[in-house]
């Protein structure tokens, strides 16, 4: 009889550990597809091939694309750090500041740097 309840109690232990692995999986997956942090980074990954094609075009210099593609580096690496510190995701102040960024970068593509 004790053997069996250890059986049980393992199984359990083992079912248990199971569903916390995909719960956490599953969150995480949540996260990187949030719908504030996917508009920022569509938007980014957008400007990112604006930045290409003026620079193919030649409406700006190497020099120019290479200053506007860091911009957006930066404003991707505070997209992560400011999601970092909130469990995933990005609060609506935040997505603002973003997109202000976001909208300067913008202008400079447009306006040829």
């Amino acid at each position: 009889m004790k053997k069996l309840a250890r059986h049980i109690l393992s199984a359990t232990l083992f079912c248990g550990l199971v569903c916390a692995g995909a719960a956490q999986a599953n969150q995480t997956q949540w996260q990187k597809h949030h719908p504030r942090r996917e508009e920022v980074n569509k938007r980014l990954a957008h400007q990112n091939k604006r930045i290409d094609q003026e620079e193919r075009s030649g409406k700006i210099s190497q020099a120019e694309a290479r200053k506007l593609h860091r911009e957006d580096q930066n404003i991707r690496q505070q997209e992560r750090d400011m999601a970092k510190l909130d469990h995933g995701h990005i609060t609506k102040p935040e997505q603002k500041v973003l997109n202000q960024e976001e909208n300067q970068v913008s202008q400079q593509i447009r306006n040829g740097s």
